[in-house]
């Protein structure tokens, strides 16, 4: 499995959304904090916002901004949403398992429960904990 690039900046640009609540965010400063480009962005902003993930406010003062909570975000959820599946496999993309060879597969419960453990994984991190896990780093960088 490897996480395109619109999986990767779709979770960055909600953790920027995250760690500025107050108001909504214009893209141009999403981008420039981000360094990812502004139009990149724009292909990315109608997935989440169709999704419900962000509000959108167009004007003076307009922007984006998280629809709910940074902690009921989880980066299953995000990528899921930009990946499709995160299923190791094809066979596990879907929620029936089509293969005719399911039965009889020697390797299927490898990729069942490998495909588990990046669920489970995913799905218990939230943007707040990516951000307390970043700050908590930055906090204990002390020079002297």
């Amino acid at each position: 499995m490897k996480i395109s690039t619109k999986g990767r900046y779709a979770l960055r640009m909600l953790i920027d959304l995250a760690m500025h609540p107050d108001g909504y965010v214009a893209l141009k400063d999403i981008a420039q904090r981000q360094n990812i480009s502004k139009k990149y962005l724009e292909q990315i902003v109608p997935l989440l916002n169709k999704a419900g993930l962000m509000r959108t406010n167009r004007g003076y003062q307009g922007g984006y901004m998280l629809s709910k909570p940074a902690t009921q975000y989880s980066v299953g959820e995000i990528l899921r949403l930009t990946e499709g599946s995160l299923a190791p496999v094809s066979c596990l993309a879907d929620d029936t398992n089509e293969c005719p060879r399911a039965s009889e597969c020697i390797t299927l419960p490898v990729w069942e429960g490998l495909n588990k453990v990046i669920c489970d994984y995913l799905d218990n991190i939230t943007l707040y904990d990516i951000i307390e896990q970043y700050n908590n780093k930055v906090d204990n960088n002390y020079y002297i």
